[in-house]
């Protein structure tokens, strides 16, 4: 598709959630560092999870894809003298580069990680500087990062204001090695529930970390991940979606939420309550937002949250008076410069957003007038602008790579079909027409 067209019709149903991308990805590497059978079920085949899936391949995983049941049965793992130099493909993956450095490195193999879009771009600052200490080359180019030496244990040290994904990938790695080793953090630490999700994932796979308050974890070395099979749970990042579509009016339940996750985007439920919308919990376990009269403007700290400012973006365009998004700078290196692309495209929709260096200022209006939006190439920019689009006048068309959500809903568009109502689809493909591997 390059282009979507949405007629304005509030939404209503029931949806499942997608499972957890960031909980994916993190039982898929430990299942393979484990090198044993094991099955990690519920899993959504989103580019980014196939890419981590082709990178723990090149490392000499073997495994089966049951696409029916949406399972992954990990087998064996070859032995890495078998393999001479290692290529990863990351494609468009943040978490699958960071993830996977590290651990490549373990290997002591000539290593060369490539990607497209925006994903070089990048900052890897952290690493380059770690691996400048231990004596490990690196070539970084607008395509690819090549790399040179061998992980060893010892400290290693971190700014955790950048990005988590630093800490997680060096906490998948340094089990693996000869002797113990420390990981100091070295600035206050940002998006603790995605470290929570690592060392929670690896604890289910036999790895032990220690967590000093989140300012130093001490890793035993010569640990060995364990086969164990594994269920992913449902994703708060991609059900904030229909969450915040509930709370800006649309009737929808979201199934498959578990109530107790440790995911940091869990906090889309709580900033729903705070501007003044409801939340209702069902006995099935399902739970739905519900709109109010007293929608109030907020200010949301997104330095815990970043992958929700998008969506929190469209909800504060619907909350009385003024809303504020802070902390919310790293949002300009993502797969769009997601601050200037959400203020620019739902500005063209008629929403009231002045743009800072690292917050937002939302004014909240009452209802959005149709137009042509660009999705920026931006998964999360996509189905933004879709949830946008329910509470427009006229017909919204998104260009600009609104495919792009394959990164990770690889069928928003088809679930936000099904939850159409009136008397025929509010939702077609434009005349422009791209076939869908």
């Amino acid at each position: 598709m390059d282009i979507v067209n949405i007629e304005p019709v509030m939404l209503k149903g029931t949806v499942d959630a997608v499972p957890s991308k960031s909980v994916a990805h993190r039982a898929i590497i430990s299942a393979a560092l484990s090198g044993g059978e094991c099955t990690v079920r519920n899993i959504a085949l989103s580019k980014d999870i196939l890419a981590t899936l082709d990178c723990v391949k090149a490392l000499g995983t073997e495994f089966k894809l049951d696409k029916e049941n949406n399972l992954i049965h990990f087998l064996r793992r070859k032995p890495i003298n078998r393999i001479k130099n290692l290529t990863m493909d990351c494609c468009e993956s943040g978490s699958t580069l960071r993830f996977m450095m590290p651990i490549a490195l373990t290997t002591g193999k000539s290593i060369t990680m490539t990607g497209r879009g925006r994903l070089m771009q990048r900052p890897q600052k952290p690493y380059f500087d770690l691996f400048s200490h231990k004596a490990i080359s690196y070539i970084h180019n607008d395509d690819s990062i090549s790399l040179g030496g061998q992980l060893k244990s010892g400290l290693f040290k971190l700014p955790g204001n950048i990005s988590s994904q630093f800490i997680s990938g060096l906490l998948f790695a340094l089990p693996l090695l000869d002797g113990d080793s420390e990981i100091e953090v070295t600035t206050p630490m940002e998006s603790k529930g995605y470290v929570d999700l690592t060392i929670d994932v690896l604890k289910t796979f036999g790895i032990e970390i220690e967590n000093r308050s989140y300012r130093r974890f001490i890793i035993k070395g010569n640990q060995r991940y364990q086969p164990r099979d594994y269920t992913v749970e449902g994703d708060y990042s991609q059900a904030a979606f229909f969450l915040v579509a509930g709370a800006v009016g649309c009737e929808i339940k979201c199934t498959g939420l578990n109530p107790n996750s440790l995911q940091g985007d869990k906090e889309i439920i709580d900033i729903i309550k705070r501007c003044g919308a409801a939340i209702r919990t069902y006995k099935d376990g399902s739970i739905a937002a519900v709109h109010t009269t007293k929608m109030h403007g907020i200010t949301i700290d997104a330095a815990e949250i970043p992958d929700l400012v998008p969506i929190l973006t469209v909800l504060c365009c619907f909350c009385k008076g003024e809303s504020r998004i802070i902390n919310a700078g790293r949002l300009r290196m993502k797969e769009s410069d997601r601050l200037s692309a959400i203020t620019d495209e739902l500005c063209r929709l008629g929403a009231d957003i002045t743009e800072g260096t690292d917050y937002l200022i939302i004014n909240g209006i009452h209802t959005l007038h149709g137009n042509t939006v660009s999705a920026r190439g931006d998964h999360r920019i996509a189905m933004s602008e879709a949830i946008a689009a329910c509470r427009c006048e006229g017909e919204v068309s998104i260009t600009g790579g609104a495919e792009a959500v394959t990164k990770s809903f690889p069928n928003f568009f088809e679930v936000y079909s099904g939850l159409q109502t009136g008397p025929k689809p509010i939702i077609n493909h434009g005349e422009i027409i791209a076939s869908e591997d």
